[in-house]
Order: structure tokens, then sequence, then C-alpha cells
């Protein structure tokens, strides 16, 4: 809604015809081209258009990145964290009233749906600044007991420079859930979002300066990831590194951070979720409902999203013809026509990724529904949500992330078939359980082994609650209080005085 106007009535179309968006760097409060001169188009991949021009950033800019946040750290780490929550909060009240821009170039720049980024994605990013904002002021630290004549104090101190690395799938949702805890505990950050998604973070760092963000406490660097990428990963003067993306960059990180200057590093990598569905679930249609949410929403471009579906046999025809007909709302269209559905995928070359297993699970076995590549608006980086079926236990659809509306279907006969096939999996970030059995729900949680298992509801995450993975999911924790973790490290001070 805008003043009321549902978001279908208005005419995003021409609104992304009348933007400008800037794709230069963020740099000590100002926009930056890069040090080289170098840009790269940013498309639409909902339509080819290019929309914009990236600054391709380089080791010269990261180093000036670095060293204007270096600069700041002493002030903005020494500033109270009431005040420090009053800033973010006027960043978070300045980015409201900007809100439709950033979901306007949420869309343009990642082909998703207007919404999506309307009522999902922005509201929930400013919630997330909000939440940190508030907390800025109320994390503790300790008084421990110690043997007499001496106090000894526990407090939880800034790291320093931090650097984020983000992904294209929810570039401002992500961003803020790396940047709130960061900037809330006193340090000063140099985020670098992907080279598919720069624009709406961009336009977030310019609005926090306006908020009275100070200079050099927030910079956004722009680039492909084998040279700006590589350059924070390296740089010995980034204390920490938060990063979102897949399991194979992760281990590029630890690499880097091993020959560099051990980086404090929290990594949020890959998944391959499961979504196990007993027959004495409830409501089979809620349960289908949600399994076509959690399996084809915004393209299955999620890191958590649950596409392994497992369904007791006895249920296994109806659920199927359930899942089919709720898919449906998950057809792709126009991102901008104000209508539900899907956007496109992130790029033509990752539609082609997708589609190749597509391919290979018709192949191997057999497509349930959907398998169609579509073209929408002069583009055809769209695909149908697709149900793949009938493919041996081993094969790599049920064990490899794909990252896009495809989910396989898998039968099991037992309890403890269900959660072997849940496990069997080299990720564990997440999981969901339908079941209207208590004991059994309590049962399954404790075996799977997930960073967050949703009980009769998929992919369930909020502020108040850790998200992060086991296994080669990775480890450290986004969101809620333990996210300070990521960005704090305890300093004892102690005093004898006898």
């Amino acid at each position: 809604m805008e003043n009321g106007k549902p978001t279908s009535d208005i005419d995003w179309r021409q609104r992304a015809a009348d933007l400008q968006p800037d794709g230069r760097a963020f740099i000590a409060g100002k926009r930056s081209d890069a040090a080289s001169g170098q840009k790269a188009d940013v498309l639409n991949p909902a339509n080819g258009q290019v929309v914009a021009q990236m600054a391709v950033c380089g080791s010269a800019d990261i180093d000036r990145a670095v060293s204007v946040a270096r600069e700041a750290f002493f002030t903005w780490s020494r500033t109270s964290a009431v005040s420090r929550k009053q800033i973010l909060l006027r960043f978070a009240a300045l980015a409201e009233q900007h809100q439709d821009e950033l979901a306007l170039l949420e869309s343009v720049d990642t082909g998703k749906l207007i919404r999506q980024t309307v009522e999902d994605d922005v509201p929930s990013a400013l919630e997330t600044l909000r939440w940190y904002a508030e907390a800025a002021d109320k994390v503790m630290g300790e008084v421990p007991v110690v043997p007499p004549g001496a106090t000894a104090v526990v407090s939880r101190e800034p790291l320093g420079v931090v650097a984020a690395i983000v992904p294209w799938n929810f570039p401002l949702d992500l961003a803020v859930w790396k940047l709130a805890p960061a900037l809330a505990s006193g340090n000063t950050l140099v985020l670098k979002p992907s080279e598919e998604s720069c624009l709406s973070i961009l336009r977030l760092a310019e609005l926090a300066y306006e908020a009275g963000v100070p200079e050099g406490v927030f910079n956004v660097v722009t680039g492909f990831g084998a040279d700006a990428g590589a350059a924070l990963s390296n740089h010995m003067d980034i204390d920490a590194l938060a990063f979102t993306g897949s399991t194979k960059v992760s281990r590029t990180l630890l690499e880097a951070s091993a020959r560099s200057n051990l980086k404090r590093l929290s990594l949020e990598a890959g998944g391959k979720s499961s979504n196990i569905v007993f027959a004495d679930t409830t409501d089979l249609q809620a349960a289908a409902e949600m399994a076509a949410y959690g399996s084809f929403y915004n393209q299955g471009q999620v890191c958590s999203a649950n596409s392994r579906i497992l369904v007791e046999r006895s249920i296994l025809e109806e659920f199927e013809g359930l899942l089919k007909k709720a898919a449906a709302a998950y057809a792709p269209v126009d991102p901008l026509s104000g209508t539900r559905g899907n956007g496109s995928l992130i790029t033509r070359k990752h539609t082609d990724n997708v589609e190749k297993w597509i391919t290979r699970g018709r192949q191997d076995g057999e497509i349930a529904f959907g398998g169609e590549r579509l073209e929408i608006s002069g583009s055809d980086a769209y695909l149908e949500p697709t149900l793949l079926k009938n493919l041996p236990r081993e094969h790599p659809a049920h064990h490899e992330e794909i990252f896009g509306p495809v989910a396989t279907l898998q039968v099991f006969d037992s309890e403890d078939e269900a959660v072997a096939l849940a496990n069997d999996t080299v990720y564990g970030l997440a999981a969901s359980v339908w079941t209207a059995d208590l004991s059994r729900a309590h049962r399954v949680a404790r075996d799977l082994i997930a960073g967050t298992i949703s009980v009769n509801t998929v992919n369930a995450v909020h502020n108040t609650t850790p998200f992060g993975g086991f296994k080669q999911s990775g480890f450290g924790r986004d969101l809620s209080l333990q996210a300070f973790d990521n960005y704090t490290a305890a300093k004892t001070t102690w005093f004898q005085f006898d």
C-alpha cells in the first residue's frame, strides 16, 4: 500500500522508467567512482535492460574504504550506546520515508516481484534495523564472582572494522542483518553487495549518512568477488568478516583469514533443507501451501528453501495433487505488473544452470509438474515452479543446492526413515516437520541436524531467534541478540584492591 493505494494500482513500470539509479560506490559519506574508472552494466533480469552503471572497485578502493572506516571507528565506538540507538532509529525512519524507492530499486535490480519487495523485503529490513537500534543500549556486561579483594568486569567490546559480503537473493534484508548489529555495537563497516544487486544497498548507505550516521561508519564498495571480495577477505586491517553465500566461497574466506590476519568470520553458507510431511498432519492443504511457499517463493532463490519434500507414503498422491495446485500461486509474471506470482531469476546464466537440473530430472526421473522456461517482457529468465520425483535416493538433485524453483519429492514409510533422509546432506541450515503428534514433533526436531527446525510451518525466521547452520552450512548466527557475538569480543578488566 502507498497512501492507501493498493500496490497493484500503482504504475510501477512508469516509475521504473523514470528511475536514474546511481551505481557508484559510497565511501566516506560520498558517492565515488572506482579509482580505475572502470564501470559495469547493471541489468534488470526481468527485461534485460541496463538500469545503471556500477563502479568496479579494486584494491585501491578497498584500502580507502577500510582506512576511513578505521579512522571513524575511534569516534563511533566511543559514541554512547544511547546515541547510537537514536541515530540508527533516525536512519530507519528516513529509510521508511523512501521505502517505495528502495523497493523499486530492489525489484529492477533483481527481478523480484514488486509486491514482494514492497510488502515483505523492505518492511522486514526496516523492522530488523529498528530492532537492533533498540537493542544497542540493552546488551549487558557481567560482574563475575572472583576471589575476595578483587572485582572483575566483563564488557562486550566492538571488534573494529567489519567487512560484510552479502548475496543477491535478498540484498537489502541480508545487508541489514549484518550492518544493524555491527553498527549498533560500535563497529564501522565496509559492505560489499553482489555485483548482481547493489542499487538498493547503495541508496540505503546514502540515507544512513543523511540520517546522521557519521562519515566513514558505513561504506559500500561495489565490484566483483574476484577483485573487491578478495581484497576485503585478504585485508590486514579488517577485524571481522560476515558473509552470506555459498559453501564454496566460504572455504575461500576461511583460507583468506588464515593467510591474512586471522580475522573473525561468521559464515552463513549453503543449504539443502527438507520438509517432512507425516500422514497425521491435521491440515494437509495448509501443509501443501506452505511446502509450495518453502520451495518456490522468490523463485526458490532462498538459502533455506525447503526444496526436499519428504512425504509419508499413505498420503503421497493426495499431497502431490494439493502441492500442484498450491504451486500455481508462484507462476512467473512481470515483476512490475503489481500482480502476485514470481518474478524472474537473477540472471539468464543462472536460469540456464537451473534449467539443466530440470532437464536432468526429466531424464533420470519424472517431472510431476512445471518444468517450462518462459519469456516475459523480452527476457527468458523465468521458470515455472517444478517438482521432480522418482529420482534415486543418491541423485544429486536431492543433495546439491539448485537455488531455483525446483523441488524434489521423496517418499518414506517410517519416522526413522524420514529423519535419515532429511539428514542425508552435507548441509544443516533448516528443516520443517508437519505432524499432529506432539511427541513426534519433539523427537524429530531433536534428531534433525539443522540450525532452525520449523514445526507445522516452514522457514520460521524472526528478529528474536538466531539464524544459521550446522555442518557445511557454516557457523555464527544472524538475527537475535546472538548476532552481537559476531561483532564483539569479551574483555575482562580486573581490579585488585586488597
